[in-house]
């Protein structure tokens, strides 16, 4: 029985996924996938690699996620499945990339500067 480990990022979310041929069982931080993510556009995203990979209930993921939030998780979970399943069969590859699910997206939260309240905010000016 092959076990296949990736790793999936977005923000600050890192998502650690072993991966084995099962029934379709997600298994997140030692909860079913549909408690910790409750809401269905975050459950979609998390089946989304299995759906375009047209292989929905041929693997059992189970996934260790941290940091960030609940939509950086389940996208950087998205990414570390699709990495999965193109380690376990390289025909997967062109469509998972034309949907973009290969690629980090690069975008972060951008630093406060000093004196102002926030990243490019700026305190009401007043000319007298």
């Amino acid at each position: 029985m092959e076990v296949i480990n990736t790793i999936g990022r977005r923000k600050t979310a890192v998502a650690r996924i072993y991966m084995t041929p099962g029934n379709g069982n997600i298994v997140v931080n030692k909860r079913d996938y549909k408690e910790y993510f409750p809401t269905g556009p975050l459950q979609f995203i998390v089946n989304q690699a299995f759906q375009v990979a047209g292989a929905e209930g041929k693997w059992d993921v189970k996934a260790n996620l941290d940091g960030g939030g609940i939509t950086g998780q389940a996208e950087a979970l998205r990414m570390a499945i699709a990495r999965a399943l193109c380690e376990n069969n390289i025909e997967d590859r062109p469509a998972l990339k034309a949907k973009g699910m290969l690629m980090r997206d690069p975008r972060m939260v951008e630093r406060k500067k000093p004196g102002r309240p926030k990243a490019r905010k700026r305190f009401q000016f007043s000319k007298r």
